[in-house]
């Protein structure tokens, strides 16, 4: 096990007579990556959040429900209704006004054997096609919060990838300038170095 000493703050800011201009400049590609790391995933994860959030509070002022009328019988029949949970639903084909008195039609969740011209509420948006019932504030707080988060962790995977790739080639670069002075230098040492 190497030995390591004790660990320094900020040694690659420090002063040493040993630090090459690579070494310095290492420290500061590092650095800014990771600050643009940290700044792009706060970013991109803030913005994107608000912005999911806001689009959700709009759907809940604009969109509405309608009552529609089935125009067919529901598939399944009346006595499975008896025998099948209240949450078990089926598709089915309704049809229901929009706000300009346009006729519509779609498919709805109904229950088992509804019949013909039985009502059933549907979500619409401003021109009466029909959508999901929206999400109540929590539950866009949550899908906000949830794919803000995926949001900023991929912008801030950019600038992280960017910096490990540019410090990858900085340190190729300094391994391959390494070789070369012990190329120059190493002759001029005379004698054996192995034993």
């Amino acid at each position: 096990m190497a030995f390591r000493g004790p660990k320094v703050w900020l040694w690659r800011w420090r002063r040493n007579p040993l630090k090459r201009r690579a070494d310095s400049v290492e420290a500061w590609v590092l650095l800014a990556a990771w600050a643009v790391t940290v700044l792009a995933g706060v970013l991109a994860g803030l913005t994107t959040a608000r912005t999911v959030e806001q689009g959700m509070a709009r759907e809940r002022v604009e969109w509405r429900p309608v009552v529609a009328l089935l125009t067919e019988q529901a598939p399944g029949t009346a006595d499975s209704r008896a025998r099948v949970s209240s949450g078990e639903q089926v598709w089915a084909k309704v049809r229901w006004s929009a706000r300009d008195g346009s006729p519509h039609t779609g498919q709805a969740r109904v229950r088992p054997g509804s019949g013909v011209g039985t009502p059933v509420t549907v979500w619409t948006d401003p021109r009466g096609r029909m959508v999901t019932q929206p999400a109540t504030p929590s539950e866009a707080h949550t899908r906000a919060t949830l794919v803000g988060g995926l949001a900023g962790v991929c912008a801030a995977c950019v600038p992280f990838v960017a910096g490990r790739a540019l410090r990858s080639r900085l340190e190729t670069r300094r391994i391959d300038r390494w070789g070369y002075e012990w190329a120059r230098f190493g002759p001029l040492w005379g004698g054996r170095t192995t034993g």
